[in-house]
């Protein structure tokens, strides 16, 4: 457990960092003040916190200890883009992460040969292709459709692996032909911008409605308890992505800074961390071994990050009000820390009682040992002596 933590260690300080920047970016005052704080924003949130966390969950799955040279890569590479050192350091560390994420993904597929799994790998190969552009002296708004990309295909790729059993072959065909128009979208709005990003929107739309239809979220929504809790998370999250897919189609390149805006946070704080939320309580005990239990207080932030992203994205880049936008981006940073020390303080507590419950268990079970051995005694005194 402590050494897979360790893993985490750049995932979490990516977050703060990327949080760190936001606060910039809104004109704010922030706890420390980097130079290259605001230009890696995007960077460090995608491949320091949700890059890590995916290739961590995944080398865990392998059960090699090669698999876990992709988050290792990618945790110390995105710290390296935080740090004094040269650029570069950092550029070539994530392309090595998101290479060694994508080759992770060739023997996962030869266990069973499952179709899920390639798109998975897609994705990984979508990241290698921003860190490489990025790395040739791409700027970060002309790599979002890659690394929008390689978030929605991963996540749409693990719901896949949970709705196959339950539906028929011509709708996964379906899904993996939606899938290879995402990633066409992907390409072509780096060569034909003015057709790409309208057609990376259509795909986005129809890829939604695919998963609404077909995805259990939909039914897990009337159950209850953390059942519920996850399927209301993911549905959220598709509504954000239908957000990004509409701005897409209507507004084409978002060469403006509002539409921008709009985008960037709703595939990636609207979409991306509703799922994260969602699996929070399932992937952590499976990755860490770790305890994480269920608590209705997990609304409270979801609820706060949904509604200040309405906040930002409706009334600040819709109606350009410069107070709401400020405002929600704000909001969104209390809700991510909130949901972070709320899953630390459950976790905690539950490994605690843990403790407490096996050391009472242990001394019940002292005590028992004790009394038996103490009646054993007392049955054996109880003899008569026969001795002639």
């Amino acid at each position: 457990m402590i050494r897979r933590l360790a893993f985490l260690v750049p995932a979490g300080l990516s977050l703060l960092a990327g949080l760190d920047a936001a606060l910039m970016l809104l004109g704010l005052w922030a706890p420390v003040a980097g130079e290259r704080l605001p230009g890696t924003h995007g960077i460090v949130m995608v491949f320091g916190f949700v890059a890590t966390l995916i290739s961590l969950e995944r080398a865990v799955a392998l059960a090699r200890a090669a698999g876990f040279l992709a988050p290792a890569l990618l945790g110390l590479g995105s710290l390296a883009v935080l740090s004094p050192l040269p650029l570069v350091i950092g550029q070539l560390g994530l392309l090595a992460g998101s290479l060694a994420l994508a080759v992770l993904y060739i023997p996962l597929y030869r266990r069973n040969f499952d179709e899920a799994i390639l798109v998975q790998a897609l994705g990984a190969v979508l990241a290698a292709g921003a860190a490489l552009m990025w790395l040739g002296g791409a700027t970060v708004p002309t790599l979002i459709p890659w690394l929008a990309g390689f978030v929605i295909v991963t996540i749409a790729a693990e719901r896949l692996e949970l709705a196959r059993i339950a539906i028929a072959s011509t709708a996964v065909r379906g899904f993996l032909a939606l899938i290879a128009a995402t990633a066409l979208g992907v390409l072509s709005s780096l060569l034909w911008p003015t057709i790409g990003y309208p057609l990376l929107g259509v795909t986005l739309l129809g890829l939604v409605s695919w998963l609404l239809v077909h995805d259990v979220a939909s039914k897990t929504v009337t159950a209850t308890g953390q059942t519920r809790f996850m399927g209301i998370c993911l549905l959220a999250g598709y509504v954000w992505l239908v957000v990004a897919g509409l701005v897409w189609l209507l507004a084409g390149p978002t060469d403006g800074a509002r539409s921008y805006d709009a985008v960037v946070h709703s595939v990636f704080l609207g979409f991306a961390i509703s799922m994260i939320i969602a699996h929070a309580s399932v992937i952590l005990p499976a990755v860490l071994r770790i305890r994480l239990p269920y608590s209705r207080g997990f609304y409270l932030p979801v609820l706060l990050l949904h509604t200040s992203l309405v906040l930002r994205i409706g009334l600040g880049d819709g109606l350009d009000l410069h107070w709401a936008w400020q405002l929600g981006g704000v909001l969104n940073i209390v809700a991510l820390l909130g949901f972070a020390i709320l899953a630390a303080t459950s976790a905690i507590t539950a490994s605690h009682a843990a403790r407490t419950t096996s050391s009472h268990q242990r001394g019940e079970r002292k005590n028992r040992e004790s009394r038996a051995e103490h009646d054993n005694n007392l049955s054996s005194s109880a003899q008569p002596d026969t001795t002639p």
